[in-house]
């Protein structure tokens, strides 16, 4: 988070971002957190969060949807080398969301698989659907975050490292707008 601060106020230190880092981390990674988000091109977790090479684990996805191959991905730093946070990081005006919200509404399904992503993203639709949002593509972008993030808190491989201290999985919202990363849920208590 102190990472994002500098982002946000512009005021950026660039660590781990040199030949010396590359050549410390050539032969073994060390990552202190993996961060699940969206493709979107406006949200590249290293610099948002003003970090280098090495020290994230980070998979982007549409809509920031997870499914086997993806859970897996966000379980390796956790369960092989002790990884301590995830973050699933949805973001202001994801494309994804919205494009998956309309089809959803309007019951007209996405070409190709992108209606993949729409049906990964139908439950937090289902949530949003039952009251009225200023935004509700806003609405359903925070709701998608706080329960895959749920998901992957109480799944049968991460659960128990949550349950001991040793795991934080928190749902995260980045601001376009402001740069700023706004922690929803799952944040550990100092």
């Amino acid at each position: 988070m102190e990472g994002n601060e500098r982002w946000g106020d512009g005021k950026l230190q660039h660590p781990d971002r040199d030949p010396r880092r590359r050549d410390l981390v050539a032969e073994e990674q060390d990552p202190f957190g993996v961060v699940l988000s969206c493709i979107d091109s406006r949200v590249s977790p290293e610099l948002l969060f003003d970090t280098g090479l090495g020290d994230l684990f980070v998979m982007r996805t549409g809509g920031q949807v997870v499914g086997d191959v993806v859970t897996g991905s966000v379980e390796y730093g956790p369960m092989t080398s002790g990884t301590p946070l995830i973050v699933v990081l949805g973001h202001q005006r994801c494309g994804a969301v919205k494009a998956a919200h309309k089809a959803l509404k309007d019951g007209k399904p996405l070409p190709g698989n992108l209606q993949s992503i729409a049906e990964a993203l139908r439950p937090a639709y289902d949530v949003i659907a039952k009251e009225k949002h200023a935004d509700p593509v806003d609405a359903m972008t925070r709701v998608h975050i706080k329960q895959t993030s749920a998901d992957l808190r109480t799944n049968k491989d991460l659960g128990p490292l949550v349950k001991k201290g040793d795991l934080a999985v928190i749902s995260a919202y980045y601001s376009l707008d402001t740069g700023q990363v706004e922690v929803l849920t799952g944040a550990p208590s100092a």
